[in-house]
């Protein structure tokens, strides 16, 4: 299953770290350049561990990636507040009621972001949580 995930979700990091770069806002995110570059390094390690790594070292990367993506998601409804975006491709987006501003007009993270941070934490947590019987019943038939 974490291979799977990996794999899949790699992908969509990919996808999204290129979509951003043409459509900053896409689906309500605040896709900044630096945001992208984050989700492409994540698409590709993701991809590495979905595609080349052994089961076991999938299983780990989800479950370290699901414990950061959802206290990521988390953090940011906590620390986020009414703003609205400083980084200039964003200015049209107006007020977000929960933008954090991790790094003020570079890395900014509103509503959606974290809500899609908590769905992505959980999906991958599911992945490596799911693994377990993956790997009993892969050693199992060899």
């Amino acid at each position: 299953m974490a291979k799977t995930i990996s794999t899949v979700l790699g992908v969509v990091f990919i996808l999204i770290g290129l979509i951003g770069f043409f459509a900053p806002g896409f689906l309500g995110t605040h896709l900044s350049v630096a945001h992208n570059l984050v989700h492409l390094i994540s698409g590709a390690v993701a991809l590495y561990f979905g595609l080349a790594g052994t089961l076991s070292g999938a299983r780990l990367f989800c479950l370290i990636f699901g414990a950061v993506y959802l206290l990521l998601g988390l953090v940011g409804f906590a620390l986020g507040s009414p703003a609205a975006p400083t980084i200039p491709a964003m200015a049209n987006m107006g007020t977000d009621a929960r933008l954090w501003r991790v790094i003020p007009g570079t890395l900014e993270l509103g509503t959606m972001d974290h809500v899609v941070h908590v769905l992505l934490g959980i999906v991958f947590l599911i992945g490596g949580l799911l693994t377990k019987a993956d790997i009993r019943r892969t050693v199992e038939t060899t």
